[in-house]
C-alpha cells in the first residue's frame, strides 16, 4: 500500500484518472451467465464475497443493486489477526479489500451479482491492481460460499475467456471464503457518507453511473 493517504493519493493522481476513466468510459457489455444459480426451493438470504479493488468503490455499486439487502466492507482471504487496514493496506497480509454481499436470490440471482462484478464493478484483467491502487490486497476474486457458487463463477468466467469478452485474459481467482472480517467503522458506507471525497469523485462516481446506465433494471428505485 502507499506510504500517503488516498485523499492526498487521489489529488496527485487525479489527471492520470480521469484520462484512464474517460479512455474507458462504456462499461464492458458482457453476456448474461450461461450457467446460473438454481432458485432456493425455501425463501431465504444469501451471501456473495467479492473482491475487486478499494471496498468503497465495490461497495458503492451493489448498494445499487434491487435484492441486495446489506453491503459491507471488510477483508477475506487472511487470518483475523491481520484483519486491520493499516496492515492490509501495507500489503503486509493476504487479505483482499472485499465485500459481503446479503441478498435475496428471489430478486437477484448470483450469476446477475457476478455479471455487474466484471462489468462495471471493477477490471477483472487487472492483476493485483484497480486503477491506481496497487498490490495484492486490491487483486480479483471471487470467494465462494459453496459448491454451487464455485461452479457458477469458475463457468462464467470460462464463458467471458472464450467469448473474448474483454481485451485481456480475466485473471480473478475463484478461492473458498476461510472467513469474512468486516472492516473499521470509518470505511462502512463511505461514498455515501463522503461524496466529495477526492477518491470517490475520481473513482467511486463514475462506477455508480455505468451501474445505472447499464442496468436500470436492476437499479433500486
Amino acid at each position: 500500500m502507499f506510504k500517503i493517504s488516498r485523499a492526498t493519493q487521489a489529488v496527485l493522481l487525479a489527471a492520470a484518472s480521469f484520462v484512464m476513466l474517460a479512455a474507458s468510459s462504456a462499461a464492458t457489455t458482457i453476456p448474461d451467465p450461461a450457467i446460473d444459480a438454481e432458485h432456493p426451493a425455501v425463501k431465504t438470504k444469501q451471501v456473495a464475497v467479492f473482491a475487486g479493488g478499494c471496498f468503497w468503490c465495490t461497495e458503492a455499486v451493489f448498494e445499487q443493486i434491487a435484492g441486495v439487502d446489506k453491503v459491507i466492507s471488510g477483508y477475506a482471504g487472511g487470518d483475523k489477526k491481520s484483519a486491520h487496514y493499516e496492515i492490509v493496506s501495507a500489503g503486509r497480509t493476504d487479505h483482499a479489500e472485499s465485500i459481503q454481499i446479503t441478498f435475496d436470490p428471489a430478486r437477484i440471482s448470483y450469476g446477475q451479482l457476478l455479471k455487474i462484478f466484471f462489468s462495471v464493478a471493477h477490471d477483472p484483467t487487472q492483476l493485483n491492481q484497480q486503477g491506481p491502487d496497487h498490490g495484492r490486497q486490491y487483486r480479483s476474486a471471487v470467494f465462494y460460499m459453496n459448491p454451487e457458487q464455485k461452479h457458477v463463477a469458475e463457468a462464467y468466467i470460462k464463458q467471458l475467456d472464450e467469448a473474448k469478452a474483454f481485451h485481456k485474459p480475466i485473471v480473478t481467482e475463484v478461492s473458498e471464503l476461510k472467513a469474512f472480517y468486516p472492516a473499521e467503522e470509518y470505511h462502512q458506507d463511505f461514498v455515501k457518507r463522503n461524496p466529495d471525497h477526492p477518491y470517490v469523485v475520481v473513482n467511486a462516481i463514475p462506477k455508480i453511473q455505468k451501474t445505472r446506465k447499464e442496468f436500470p433494471s436492476l437499479v433500486k428505485k
